[in-house]
């Protein structure tokens, strides 16, 4: 083994890595709470009064129906967020924490499930792949927002259309606003026929609640909790993204077993429920905590989460005068082996 103290380019290239470590996460912070939304609508083939519900209702389709999204009842939530965070910022902040908050508007209408649960259990009874959910109650899960037919978070509202004319309600797939995950490199994925398209999406937080056990029914005015997985590289660009442009939107949504017109589903509180000015009721509500600084190491060239071959191979493939390249992470317009060093320190 090399004794760095005996090696001046070994030294240097250590001394490099320390710096970069020590240097991560400093510069400013946000502390930001949205105490409503600008926009929260129930996101469903026939709600007739889009944005003026005064409760959201999630729910899935019967299990292994051909029509409508697998996740058919879904809550949009949308926040303004440039009050009280910076945006056209970029990668140059870091959310690290982020949390939603929806208040239950129906009385013991739901079984509490705070774990998730797989997508297999809510395949068609004769499906050969359907397995058994095995505890009570099927979670509530948060994700982001997916836009579709020329609709985008800057341009869709409350009342905008459910789909694009001349479409048909009762088709999957069809929605312009849907529940949606974001991958590192920024591709969305709709997860509104998960089962039906057989692949299980990680939810970015499962609601939990105080004060009420797995298996019980949920009382009226119990607030659910989403703590967003901000770790995540693809959650964490998502929520940078809407920062950046200063309108944020989430998604609530269940796969709930119901039938066709019945079942017991949950329900939350929009802003407009007249109990909210009141005060006895809560509209949706989003903290959001964030530093100054790039979501990943300098290190992680490719910002997924770890330092490994593939964030080598880019620093390998610019190797040699590179003014102003990622992967001249000490910045002195050269990639070479102090940045190799770096890169190096920060494996893992």
């Amino acid at each position: 083994m090399h004794d760095a103290r005996r090696n001046p380019r070994i030294l240097a290239m250590t001394l490099a890595a320390s710096a970069a470590s020590a240097t991560l996460g400093s510069g400013a912070t946000w502390s930001a709470d949205f105490a409503a939304p600008v926009l929260d609508r129930w996101m469903y083939p026939f709600n007739a009064t889009p944005g003026a519900r005064i409760a959201a209702s999630t729910f899935g389709s019967e299990p292994g129906a051909p029509d409508f999204d697998s996740r058919d009842g879904q809550m949009l939530v949308a926040f303004a967020t440039g009050s009280q965070l910076p945006t056209g910022r970029g990668d140059e902040i870091t959310v690290t924490r982020a949390v939603l908050e929806v208040e239950v508007a129906t009385n013991l209408a739901f079984i509490y499930d705070p774990t998730p649960d797989a997508w297999q259990t809510f395949l068609a009874a004769d499906d050969p792949d359907r397995i058994e959910d095995l505890d009570a109650g099927q979670p509530v899960e948060c994700f982001g927002v997916g836009f579709r037919n020329g609709w985008s978070a800057a341009s869709f509202q409350e009342s905008s259309p459910y789909t694009a004319a001349g479409t048909s309600f009762l088709a999957p797939g069809v929605r312009n606003a849907f529940a949606a995950t974001m991958d590192a490199a920024g591709t969305v994925t709709d997860v509104s026929q998960n089962p039906r398209q057989r692949f299980g999406p990680a939810a970015w937080a499962t609601g939990t609640i105080e004060d009420v056990a797995a298996g019980e029914f949920v009382p009226a005015g119990r607030v659910m909790r989403f703590e967003l997985a901000v770790d995540d590289p693809g959650v964490q660009r998502y929520l940078r993204e809407g920062i950046d442009a200063g309108r944020l939107f989430l998604s609530v949504s269940s796969l709930t077993f119901v039938e066709q017109q019945a079942g017991q589903f949950p329900s939350f509180v929009t802003k407009e429920n007249a109990l909210v000015p009141l005060g006895l009721a809560r509209a949706p509500r989003l903290v959001v905590e964030a530093r100054e600084g790039s979501p990943c190491i300098a290190a992680d060239l490719d910002c997924d989460g770890a330092v490994n071959g593939i964030d080598l191979g880019v620093l390998l493939g610019n190797w040699g005068p590179c003014a102003g390249c990622a992967a001249d992470l000490n910045g002195d317009g050269d990639v070479n082996g102090i940045d190799l060093g770096v890169l190096l320190g920060n494996w893992g």
